[in-house]
């Protein structure tokens, strides 16, 4: 959250209100810096005569959540210029500004009303499109999903600001455009729905979040306002709901605003203008503390159903329907039964895993189921809920050996016992007219045969030329035979010390293992002139940056020098004439 107190000390007004709004949605305390900064701004956007629509529209978005203080004398300047924006408006953020701020301005002073409200709806159902979309201008030839939202909103505003009222019928027209949009709606493979624009334009693109959150918002605040339902299958609801909640935490500001200010108006009346929950239905979201659950422990299944900002549930019960074997189209594992109810964790529980339960993957299937029949028409529980779930458990290995067999006789030369839960040093000598077996066995906790993703036995030479092969199984048993005849030319012929490690793993295996069995000396022919050599080894680019070599440097023998006394003779010889021009 420390990202949108930095939001406070801007001077976007939007921004602004976008933090308070989030702060407010979030149930965090303001701090008294940041009231003070909001009502700050909030006096000089109220007090200047150059403040833009988009300003005073924002300004009193932000006051209504800081209350600050607004003399009645500025409130009727503001009454007066959005009246006149409302008479001169020529694209729908026009009427979206001046609509909305007469809005809020009613909701603090009370008696404000449109002079000609049945115009100003017809003059902004008249950036319509045929596909529910929206334009923003008459000028502008692309349509949006993000206007739509806007435009909603905004006759949502005309309707409450309407004396005496609008007809009826002129705002039910809007039911069938309503439901043309939902019909452009595009969906992820985990049923998540949203709204996505595809202009030409780039500069007008909002993004899947934006977009999306622009028609909630449209679609609650225009609900709050008519008599009818709205024509959507409460599962597009539910889609919409698991759109925001599976985006996890947004790291920029602005599309946390969208996110928490959505989950509101699809959360409560209380959040988002009123919100008519006859209307639109609240969405209930089944979720899971864990989807790995240990046979060994014996793990409890738990259950939590809550709205989409953790709000308690009406009386329900959760049914466990059925669980499949994940890829299988086989019957269901188990019979429809109730989950607990614990009142202590708010959780719905299923104590005991049934035994048709073993290790694996499944797939389990929840269907929520309302008590009271009236609370069918608040709530939307999506039908049946399918949610993949991992069975965990700790593997048996048992019966594992290593031997050396001869080649023709198939008969053990060496064998030694395998501890795999442990430490192994087993040292093996072979040629290459033997055979090395390595065996196992793994059963899961109820005993049944168990098939691990991986099952691998590597062969590293101390030349690091590494082999590595598949451990094969048939049932229960699992079982690798090397014949080192067959596999000189793999070999390169390598004799010496090979490292034996065997891996055996699994995402539903507790104990999985790479475990160091020991090594094998091996006895191979010497190569022919044309074998493959081994393959390079891969060099470690850090390895230039280590120690290099010492430089030895050998100079040259120094050359044979005549005998001392012979030198000092020539220097006074030197000097001889030196003297003589002294004397002289």
């Amino acid at each position: 959250m420390l990202i949108l107190f930095d939001v406070i000390d801007l001077t976007s007004l939007e921004e602004t209100y976008e933090a308070l709004r989030t702060f407010d949605v979030l149930g965090i305390e303001k701090k008294p810096d940041v009231t003070a900064t909001a009502c700050r701004l909030v006096s000089e956007t109220v007090g200047s005569s150059s403040s833009t629509l988009k300003d005073l529209f924002y300004v009193l978005k932000a006051n209504s959540i800081v209350k600050c203080k607004i003399n009645d004398k500025a409130y009727q300047g503001i009454i007066t210029r959005l009246n006149a924006a409302v008479d001169g408006a020529s694209s729908l953020p026009d009427f979206y500004y001046s609509v909305g701020g007469l809005l809020l301005v009613k909701g603090s002073k009370g008696d404000v009303h449109l002079a000609d409200a049945d115009g100003t709806f017809r003059s902004v159902k008249a950036f319509r499109q045929s596909d529910g979309r929206w334009r923003f201008s008459s000028n502008s030839p692309e349509s949006s999903a993000f206007a739509a939202g806007i435009a909603l909103e905004t006759l949502a505003g005309v309707v409450s600001l309407a004396s005496p009222e609008l007809d009826q019928s002129l705002i039910s027209t809007l039911n069938s455009d309503i439901s043309k949009l939902f019909d452009s709606i595009e969906k992820y493979d985990d049923g998540a729905l949203y709204f996505d624009d595809k202009l030409v334009d780039g500069h007008d693109h909002q993004g899947p979040l934006a977009t999306t959150s622009s028609v909630v918002r449209g679609l609650t605040a225009f609900a709050a306002v008519t008599d009818e339902r709205l024509n959507i299958p409460s599962n597009k609801i539910l889609g919409l709901a698991n759109f925001f909640l599976g985006i996890g935490v947004p790291g920029d500001a602005k599309d946390l605003f969208n996110q928490i200010d959505s989950l509101a108006c699809l959360e409560s009346n209380r959040q988002c203008f009123a919100l008519a929950v006859l209307m639109v239905s609240i969405p209930l979201i089944l979720s899971l503390p864990s989807t790995v659950l240990s046979v060994t422990k014996e793990d409890s299944l738990q259950v939590n159903v809550n709205t989409v900002l953790g709000s308690n549930a009406p009386p329900l019960t959760v049914k466990l329907v059925g669980v499949f074997t994940s890829g299988s189209k086989a019957a269901s594992l188990v019979e429809s039964q109730e989950l607990v109810f614990d009142d202590g964790t708010g959780m719905y529980n299923l104590n005991n895993l049934p035994k048709s339960i073993d290790v694996g993957s499944y797939t389990f299937v929840f269907e929520i189921v309302l008590h009271e029949p009236e609370h069918e028409k608040i709530y939307v529980t999506g039908g049946q809920k399918r949610v993949p779930i991992f069975a965990s458990g700790l593997i048996k290995i048992e019966n594992a050996e290593i031997a050396v067999l001869d080649s023709d006789l198939g008969s053990i030369e060496t064998q030694k016992k395998l501890d795999l839960a442990g430490q192994n040093a087993v040292s093996l000598s072979a040629n290459h007219l033997q055979k090395l077996r390595v065996s196992f066995k793994l059963t899961t906790p109820h005993g049944l045969a168990f098939k691990p993703h991986q099952a691998l036995l590597k062969l590293r030479h101390e030349s690091k030329v590494e082999h590595i092969f598949v451990v094969g199984n048939s049932g229960k048993q699992f079982e690798i035979v090397l014949n080192f005849l067959g596999l000189v030319e793999k070999f390169f012929y390598l004799s010496g010390r090979y490292d034996i490690e065997l891996a055996v793993g699994d995402a539903v295996m507790e104990n999985s293992l790479l475990r160091a069995i020991g090594h094998i000396e091996l006895d191979l022919p010497e190569p022919p002139e044309k074998a493959t050599r081994p393959p390079p080894q891969p060099v470690d680019p850090y390895s230039r940056y280590g120690p290099k070599a010492e430089i030895t440097h050998i100079f040259r023998a120094p050359e044979k020098r005549p005998p001392k006394e012979l030198s000092l003779a020539f220097l006074g010889l030197t000097f001889l004439p030196l003297l003589g021009f002294l004397i002289g």
